[in-house]
């Protein structure tokens, strides 16, 4: 079965503009389905002429559906006794009545040509119980008739962004001076959380809003023939919150007010504030974090600077970089709300640290290349810590603390990661198994890597002075 898109480029020869305006009116038709209560079915005349292809359909969610099965697919000769056929050819509306069912065919007429019908399904004897705000309904539903077939329904661009309310939720209609004609019960209840007690009936609805709350326009779309615009209104007060679409109405002649959706989204706004305070909270504690870490890591200096054994300082000195490459990690997640790190700033700042581990013995050169890209939060403290023992090590025993060169590089294919990190200093001893090594860093080394489900190894330099680390990682 194919789609609407599909459709439109196998069976049709509409342009390419025409057939996004026509997806834009099947995203937002349910409007007419709703306030109609009846069964919308698209109508494509095939390129040859020959047939017409129903491409998509909508049901009503406000009353009785006279589609039993989906009809996307269906094809109807191109007969002169048709309805759809008549609309199509004349550029008027049809209707066709039947003992049970009634039909109306609207044609889309855009840039002088006949895109399309829309066929408006609806059943006589359904058991729905006509009342004043079905008349309402109805009434609506002719003026998006009448703006569907003048082709200045759906709005351009469409003015359905998501989430936004549909009829179900709650329905308000005013007319050219934003006084309410009606209003629904479902968006009189909206107003009621709001703390509005009243009729709204004759009340002017943006001059009510101003009184129960913050007005907030988020959505603006292009105006109309007569200057109004369709937007999408927050009305926030300290207990409530209402969430409005705005569509302007109007005949070919004159504007006719405007239909307001409306939906009580007070429970999407706490749970929004929620998170807005749990990001607050987290961030916070990474901020906390990483305060501590540096003052344990300035702590550690200062007891390296009263030792008098060598050992015990270059030991204390490794031990510093290790706090400090765990606070810089902390420090970029608490300056973000998200769960994936920026990884190059991470190095980039680890390679400006390690690289003072020279002095003043020596002046080491050190630069990335490549790009680690996104990592995850759970694994870039892990990262940081390898990248900086290997970069450590690569200053320590590949350099011997003295002026070199130190490359990290990085290739990152989806979620591969390879890191090479190399050095032009003095090549391993003979014999040298990485297995056997007593070093404290190159076993937390291997143990972080191992925990990350990657791959270590350390070798020479193939033609070329030094050592390289290699690391194989699969970032999910």
């Amino acid at each position: 079965m194919p789609d609407l898109a599909t459709a439109l480029a196998e069976h049709t020869d509409i342009a390419a503009d025409d057939r996004r305006w026509l997806a834009a009116m099947v995203r937002e038709w349910s409007l007419l389905a709703d306030t109609s209560f009846s069964d919308l079915v698209l109508w494509l005349l095939d390129s040859d002429g020959s047939v017409f292809w129903a491409s998509a359909e909508q049901r009503p969610n406000t009353g009785q559906t006279t589609l039993e099965h989906s009809v996307v697919g269906n094809v109807i000769p191109f007969a002169s006794s048709l309805a759809i056929t008549d609309a199509y050819v004349s550029g008027q509306i049809v209707v066709q009545r039947g003992f049970d069912l009634m039909a109306e065919a609207v044609p889309i007429i855009r840039n002088g040509r006949t895109l399309a019908v829309v066929e408006l399904r609806s059943s006589h004897n359904h058991s729905r119980i006509s009342s004043a705000l079905d008349d309402y309904f109805i009434d609506t539903s002719r003026v998006l008739i009448d703006m569907l077939w003048r082709g200045v329904f759906p709005i351009e661009p469409p003015s359905d962004p998501p989430g936004s309310p549909g009829v179900p939720d709650g329905v308000i209609r005013t007319d050219n001076y934003g006084v309410v004609l009606f209003a629904e019960p479902k968006a009189i209840a909206s107003y009621r959380r709001l703390g509005y007690v009243g009729d709204l009936e004759g009340c002017k609805l943006l001059e009510l809003s101003e009184t129960l709350g913050r007005l907030k326009t988020t959505v603006k779309g292009p105006e109309d023939a007569f200057g109004n615009r369709p937007r999408e209104v927050y009305v926030e007060s300290a207990d409530a919150a209402v969430r409005l679409r705005v569509i302007p109405l109007s005949h070919a002649r004159e504007p006719l007010g405007e239909l307001v959706l409306c939906i009580d989204v007070t429970a999407l706004l706490e749970h929004e504030r929620r998170l807005t305070t749990k990001d607050a909270t987290i961030r916070e504690v990474h901020h906390r974090v990483k305060n501590n870490l540096q003052t344990v890591a300035s702590l550690l200096r200062l007891q390296s600077r009263r030792m008098s054994s060598d050992e015990g300082r270059a030991a204390l000195r490794e031990a510093v970089s290790r706090v400090q490459s765990i606070a810089l990690v902390q420090e970029i997640l608490s300056a973000t709300y998200d769960e994936m790190v920026p990884f190059d700033q991470v190095v980039d700042q680890l390679l400006f640290m390690v690289g003072d581990l020279a002095s003043p013995s020596g002046t080491v050169t050190s630069h990335r290349e490549g790009s680690f890209g996104m990592v995850p939060a759970d694994a870039a403290t892990s990262l940081a810590l390898v990248v900086t023992e290997l970069c450590q090590n690569a200053i320590e025993h590949g350099l011997g603390y003295q002026s070199g060169t130190l490359t990290v590089t990085a290739r990152r294919n989806s979620a591969q990661l390879s890191v090479y990190i190399s050095n032009d200093g003095a090549p391993l001893p003979a014999g040298f198994d990485i297995a056997d090594t007593r070093s404290l860093g190159l076993s937390i080394v291997a143990t972080l890597v191992d925990d990350l489900g990657g791959t270590f190894t350390l070798a020479n330099n193939v033609g070329t002075p030094g050592t390289v680390a290699t690391l194989e990682l699969h970032l999910e």
